[in-house]
């Protein structure tokens, strides 16, 4: 099954970054991708400091905004998130739709992203805490053959839920994310790495890139990875699509020459 990944600037209006998104879905169709992932809060990028004011709630204009990629480009859209009001809260969540725009599943960001480098040259520093809520509740998305684990950047950090997906059957692992420049620099290659590798599934990682606003700036580098750990797409830096085939004879054949999907002794 070929996959696609599209890397971002997300700017705040919307109107841009769906113009930038259907480009890519154009080219998606053209190579023959089946599904295309997109980052975190690939709707709208907002400061860090307080929620985009283009808000998805219920079945709005923006949802619906969003639903229509699917429809119109006959692809699977799958793993990028959106700010969304719900009652009162703002959540970080993750939409996924069929290519007939059927909504299959939704994930709301369950670890949040706090990151104290002031000290720095980048002078980072962010908690989504102030700007959101965090959800509570793993999901793991069927796809035809595959079991997908979603989940969004920070989420990277916490192997634990990685792990959960897998003794449920996941064999592929999204990761959608902005990750800040510094800690992707030091960080981002390793952690994608280490989930396939600890896990023997694909990690298909879509990131945002570039200088978005004033005070967020993303290292890019979209990864799909085998669950060898073999890299087999990096999208670098700056805005495009990058594919590749993904299978389940391969995850078998990995699964197969060591197991480490058993239950850990005590």
């Amino acid at each position: 099954m070929k996959m696609g990944v599209i890397q971002l600037q997300s700017v705040l209006d919307p109107a841009q970054n769906l113009k930038t998104i259907r480009k890519f879905l154009d080219e998606a169709r053209t190579n023959g991708a089946e599904a295309v992932f997109l980052p975190e809060v690939f709707y709208s990028m907002s400061d860090g400091t307080k929620p985009t004011p283009y808000l998805v709630e219920g079945k709005n204009e923006h949802y619906e905004a969003i639903r229509k990629l699917a429809v119109d480009s006959g692809l699977y859209i799958l793993g990028g998130s959106a700010a969304t009001n719900v009652d009162g809260k703002i959540m970080n969540r993750s939409y996924n739709f069929a290519p007939d725009g059927t909504e299959l599943m939704i994930y709301d960001k369950m670890n949040l992203f706090a990151v104290d480098l002031s000290k720095h040259p980048s002078n980072t520093v962010v908690n989504e805490s102030k700007v959101y809520t965090s959800g509570n509740t793993p999901k793991l998305l069927p796809l035809k053959e595959f079991k997908i684990g979603l989940s969004i950047c920070f989420d990277l950090r916490f192997p634990e839920l990685f792990r959960s997906y897998s003794s449920q059957g996941a064999n592929v692992l999204s990761i959608s994310s902005a990750f800040t420049v510094p800690t992707g620099k030091a960080h981002w290659h390793t952690l994608v790495r280490a989930r396939a590798i600890e896990n023997q599934s694909y990690v298909i990682a879509s990131a945002q890139w570039g200088q978005h606003n004033e005070k967020m700036s993303t290292f890019g580098h979209s990864l799909i990875v085998d669950p060898w750990g073999e890299i087999l797409a990096d999208a670098g830096e700056g805005e495009k699509i990058i594919f590749a085939d993904i299978s389940l004879e391969k995850i078998e054949a990995v699964r197969a020459r060591m197991n480490v999907l058993r239950d850990p002794k005590a």
